[in-house]
């Protein structure tokens, strides 16, 4: 009797559940459409939890079975991942994270201390198929967390959000930018051969999508154009090769995605979109393109003087910081300036030296000079992520024993001993009314606002994709690969070709077993960002730099250890 009562109150309570989720009629068919499409997943879901129980995963065939499974519930999942991956990107690690463990360094790593996560779903489990010696317990594990972070998608919190137009353009111009850098490369796809099939399932999905956010909001409404476009994009998938080493991303970007894009942009000024996400937190929600140096914010190049906007006032920041980069006033001995590691003439690196000389000419520095260019485009700052902005870099750079040898007091008694540097910085001062005195900051300030300014020009490429000109077939070839079958998208993401991808709030560190030498004997005796964050997975892991002007800045690595590109 006892067993009847539960199995009578388990039965109400799946059903209270199935109906306190189900479609009613007075629902917009957005919100429906949402609906339905999680109900079927968690359908999916749990069918496929059903399998795994029963399956003997001994047996090959049995195997092949499961991985169709999954792979038909990724296929379904990719048409919730417009809003999954926008609406709670932690839930979304759950169903399908890339990794099974990750350190965050997001953004918000300036605020608070790097943690621990680990990921779960189909792209882990489809990996762990892969293994010897399958446990049903562990394969389980990672599909039954998926399950359970689905709920997440149930909750108010969420839906809620549905009833609004605002979270559709944040939901479409995250979904854009990962149509331009993940979707096509594989990296969340341990399976070449589904990429470009659950690439057009998606798109055809999202079309669905727009038709019924359309239908429920026709006072925001995606217009004529952008739907011509979107349709025109997925008979271009259509055409290609289902081969994604074939995969044409070049086109597909340049002619599709970018500018869908620029439309969703306008759309979502028009509109007056605002967010409540910490997803949006970099974003330019006025940048026209995915090409754009104006697209996302890494770093306030300006420092103490970010409020100044006046173009005078500017120019006389930029003069003097430049003064201040050439100046070998910052050193201790008064002999090494920023110029002697950050050579202007050489993109702001060193390419002579496999690692620049120490303070006083006492041995060589541990690493390699980065490029200043472009390093406005990271989170955080050094290739262990130590510092969270350029300011403190700079001054970090000028209080080290093995760099310039100074402090920040005597640097600054010196620099305003000068008549030129006093007078300037003293009118200056006007410009930081909550500082009353001149601090270090206005100096390091002004030096990062000198070089970073050099990251705002286009390069060709960019030229191209922003269809100004037309790359040549060798570089449209080259792309194809880097995006494709070379797998370097999978860490180096467009537009800056660096470790930082959409929503672009965090910077990606990889343990790649860089050499000593080049006799490949050993690995490179440097922790990288375990010094800074000591974890497991953060050993000799380093933060993927840009590879913009790659050609001109060698040596590579951190350790300066290539001094070929080949």
């Amino acid at each position: 009797m006892k067993n009847k009562i539960l199995l009578f109150i388990f039965i109400a309570f799946v059903i209270s559940i199935a109906f306190s989720f189900a479609p009613s009629e007075s629902e917009n068919a957005y919100f429906i459409n949402y609906k339905n499409k999680l109900n079927s997943f968690e359908k999916l879901e749990a069918e496929l939890i059903a399998q795994i129980n029963e399956t003997d995963l001994s047996s090959i065939s049995k195997v092949e079975q499961i991985k169709s499974k999954i792979l038909a519930v990724r296929t379904q999942f990719k048409g919730l991942d417009f809003w999954f991956r926008y609406l709670d990107p932690l839930a979304h690690k759950k169903i399908n994270g890339p990794l099974p463990v990750e350190w965050e360094t997001e953004v918000f790593e300036k605020y608070e201390k790097p943690y621990k996560r680990e990921g779960a779903g189909y792209t882990l489990a489809l990996q762990y198929l892969e293994d010897e010696n399958l446990d049903k317990n562990t394969l389980l594990s990672l599909v039954t967390q998926s399950l359970q972070a689905t709920k997440a998608y149930q909750a108010d919190s969420i839906t809620d959000e549905l009833k609004k137009h605002h979270h559709f353009y944040l939901c479409n111009r995250l979904y854009l930018l990962n149509l331009a850098t993940i979707y096509t490369t594989g990296f969340d796809c341990p399976e070449k051969d589904n990429i470009v099939p659950e690439l057009l399932a998606m798109m055809k999905d999202v079309n669905e999508i727009y038709e019924s956010f359309n239908q429920s909001f026709p006072n925001y409404n995606l217009n004529t154009n952008y739907l011509n476009l979107y349709n025109q994009a997925i008979q271009f998938v259509a055409s290609q090769p289902k081969d994604y080493s074939m995969f044409d991303h070049y086109n597909f970007i340049r002619n599709f995605i970018n500018p869908l894009f620029a439309i969703n942009q306008q759309l979502i000024i028009n509109y007056r979109v605002f967010s409540k996400s910490f997803v949006d937190y970099s974003l330019n929600k006025k940048a026209t393109s995915i090409f754009s140096k104006e697209l996302y914010n890494g770093q306030n190049s300006k420092g103490i003087f970010l409020r100044v906007n006046d173009e005078k006032v500017l120019a006389e920041i930029d003069k003097l910081g430049k003064l201040l980069f050439y100046d070998p006033i910052l050193s201790g001995n008064n002999e090494r300036s920023c110029v002697s590691c950050h050579k202007p003439t050489q993109f702001f690196t060193d390419t002579v030296s496999t690692t620049s000389l120490q303070y006083n000419f006492n041995g060589f520095l541990e690493r390699n000079t980065p490029t200043l260019l472009n390093a406005t485009y990271n989170h955080l700052i050094m290739l262990d992520g130590k510092h969270i902005n350029l300011q403190n870099q700079t001054k970090g750079v000028i209080t080290s024993a093995k760099e310039m040898g100074a402090n920040e007091a005597e640097v600054l008694q010196k620099v305003l001993s000068c008549n030129e540097y006093k007078t300037a910085f003293t009118e200056l001062l006007k410009q930081t009314p909550t500082e009353k005195e001149i601090t270090i900051e206005h100096l390091v300030s002004a030096i990062t606002f000198y070089y970073s300014k050099f990251s705002k020009y286009n390069s060709p490429f960019d030229d191209a994709m922003n269809l100004q000109t037309n790359a040549s077939e060798n570089v449209q070839q080259g792309f194809n690969t880097f995006m494709g079958k070379a797998e370097c998208a999978t860490c180096h993401f467009a537009p800056q070709f660096n470790g930082v991808k959409p929503p672009y709030v965090g910077s990606e560190f990889e343990v790649i077993g860089v050499p000593k030498d080049l006799k490949f004997t050993s690995i490179s005796e440097d922790n990288g960002r375990y010094k800074i964050n000591p974890a497991t997975e953060t050993l000799n892991a380093f933060r993927t730099g840009t590879i913009r002007n790659a050609a001109n800045t060698k040596p590579y690595m951190h350790n300066g250890v290539f001094n070929t590109m080949e």
